[in-house]
């Protein structure tokens, strides 16, 4: 009976870690490490562009258009100061953001063609705004998708890929 206070707090102390500490699988990969800049997409349909880095800070701009390609320029804490295609800059919250990659047609017309050859068939013409999603890129060529369409497309000319960027 003497040692049964010792083991009782030795037990009770590896409960209360056991619930505080996170098991490996809990622990959410950081972007920290990401370059900059890099292009993200907004994840929802309503996001609160601020001045700075913090809800103290005021609202600034609501987007109002998901998967909007936005680039991430800097980091601080879980905030992301970001450029969006009109060059305005202000910051949103990491998880208002997602890795997923789109482009906008930065252009008055641009051709999307079934073939990533510029004498290739076009697929469809989409107007200056429009988003794709982007499955790959080689450096010069985009495929992307709109809808359930895939087509290629030159990659200048679109606002979320640098210019020579791979994807796969």
């Amino acid at each position: 009976m003497y040692f049964a206070r010792p083991i009782a707090a030795i037990l009770a102390l590896g409960c209360l870690l056991a619930v505080i500490l996170p098991f490996p699988s809990q622990i959410s990969a950081r972007d920290d490490a990401l370059p900059l800049p890099r292009f993200v997409t907004l994840k929802s349909s309503e996001v609160n562009l601020r001045t700075g880095p913090g809800t103290r800070y005021p609202i600034d701009w609501v987007y109002q258009r998901r998967a909007l390609p936005v680039e991430i320029t800097a980091e601080f804490d879980n905030w992301r100061r970001v450029r969006d295609s009109e060059g305005v800059v202000g910051w949103i919250h990491r998880s208002l953001l997602s890795g997923r990659r789109t482009a906008m047609v930065a252009e008055p017309e641009r051709v999307f063609r079934r073939a990533p050859k510029t004498g290739a068939a076009a697929a469809f013409r989409a107007g200056r705004g429009v988003l794709v999603d982007i499955i790959s890129c080689d450096g010069s060529w985009c495929h992307a998708a709109h809808g359930e369409t895939r087509a290629w497309t030159r990659q200048e000319g679109l606002w979320g890929i640098y210019p020579g960027e791979a994807l796969d």
